[in-house]
């Protein structure tokens, strides 16, 4: 990626966390699928942990691809509990019951330039 993809990438992440609603998660792969980086996911999840001002962001509503939270992040579930997001035995977001896909509406191409970037 070059500076100017990377940051692009950046804008398209938190403009797309931005918009998950309250008691729905998402995940790092769909969220780099949306930034239109599907193979990225893992750069999803340090632009989360490293941008400035990201945890202004309901961060915590991202998950992998198994519902699994943020190791070393015991707060995350708390916070999603907190939004009515219920867990399975063992330990993972239920995601049949809360997992949000963005739709048109949420594409990079249709949101606003987030304005911290």
């Amino acid at each position: 990626m070059t500076p100017e993809q990377v940051r692009c990438f950046r804008e398209d992440v938190l403009n797309i966390v931005s918009q998950i609603p309250r008691g729905r998660v998402t995940t790092y792969g769909t969220i780099a699928t949306w930034a239109g980086w599907p193979s990225h996911s893992r750069m999803v999840g340090r632009t989360l942990r490293y941008t400035p001002g990201a945890e202004l962001l309901p961060c915590h509503r991202v998950v992998n691809k198994e519902g699994r939270t943020a190791p070393g992040w015991s707060r995350q579930r708390l916070l999603l509990e907190a939004e009515g997001v219920t867990f399975k035995a063992n330990g993972h977001v239920d995601m049949q019951r809360h997992l949000w896909e963005p739709d048109e509406a949420t594409s990079p191409e249709s949101v606003q330039r987030a304005p911290w970037s």
